[in-house]
């Protein structure tokens, strides 16, 4: 299908394109067909996108300075969002943003309730810990928490075993993330939901939610669910060539 290119003005509106004829296409393979085994570039940025996303507190992983921007919408208790990591983001990862293509914007959206909330204020408890210091070591958490990741709600993801998880981090302070899961949990919080509103202003309501952009046509696309590394090549293309 033609790609219809909407307007930046009409993808902060909510109107951005469904790649792949919009279709949600999951996978079901076993858990342990792959790994989370990345050595990824992240870097931190205090800049609004040229997609009016707000980067302050999202780990970005890729270079700055990539032509293509993916952003990601992720829930730590989504299981589809585990599977994408596992099956597609390595492939993803080595094929276009190691060669400076693309860079992957992540960002939380809490939707399965308060252990889902809690993952992602701790999410960004870690960044902002080590995002100057030791940025690339926000991945080992990162993906420590996906692999622990056990049915929705039932505990796995909340405070205590959260920090459980963090200790077996080395580059990241499980007290440090604790105080800030004390002290600073109300700012946080806001700015998740800051963020939650954006998504649901574009028009998205489900994770994993990508959208792919590119800043200099301001062409955009959406893709939804655990897909395959052959939809992102395909919708790559399309917005590379819009």
């Amino acid at each position: 299908m033609p790609l219809n290119t909407p307007s930046r003005r009409a993808v902060l509106a909510g109107s951005v394109l469904a790649l792949g004829g919009g279709s949600t296409y999951y996978l079901f393979q076993s858990r342990t067909d792959a790994t989370h085994d990345l050595s990824p570039t992240l870097h931190a940025s205090e800049d609004t996108s040229a997609l009016g996303v707000d980067l302050a507190g999202k780990p970005t992983m890729g270079s700055p300075a990539a032509p293509l921007e993916i952003y990601y919408w992720t829930d730590f208790q989504c299981p589809y969002c585990e599977q994408f990591e596992r099956e597609t983001l390595p492939d993803l990862v080595a094929d276009y943003t190691d060669s400076g293509d693309v860079r992957i914007v992540f960002i939380m959206l809490p939707l399965f309730g308060s252990d889902s909330m809690t993952a992602a204020v701790a999410s960004r408890c870690v960044w902002e810990q080590i995002r100057e210091s030791d940025p690339d070591s926000y991945w080992d958490w990162h993906a420590a928490v996906f692999d622990a990741q056990d049915e929705r709600n039932s505990g796995w993801a909340g405070t205590d075993n959260l920090l459980e998880i963090t200790e077996s981090v080395p580059a990241v302070d499980a007290d440090a993330l604790a105080t800030c899961l004390e002290q600073d949990r109300s700012r946080i919080e806001d700015a998740v939901e800051a963020d939650a509103a954006q998504a649901q202003s574009f028009g998205i309501h489900s994770t994993p939610t990508f959208v792919v952009f590119d800043p200099e046509t301001e062409a955009a696309g959406t893709l939804v669910g655990a897909q395959p590394n052959e939809r992102f090549d395909d919708a790559i293309e399309q917005i590379r060539t819009a």
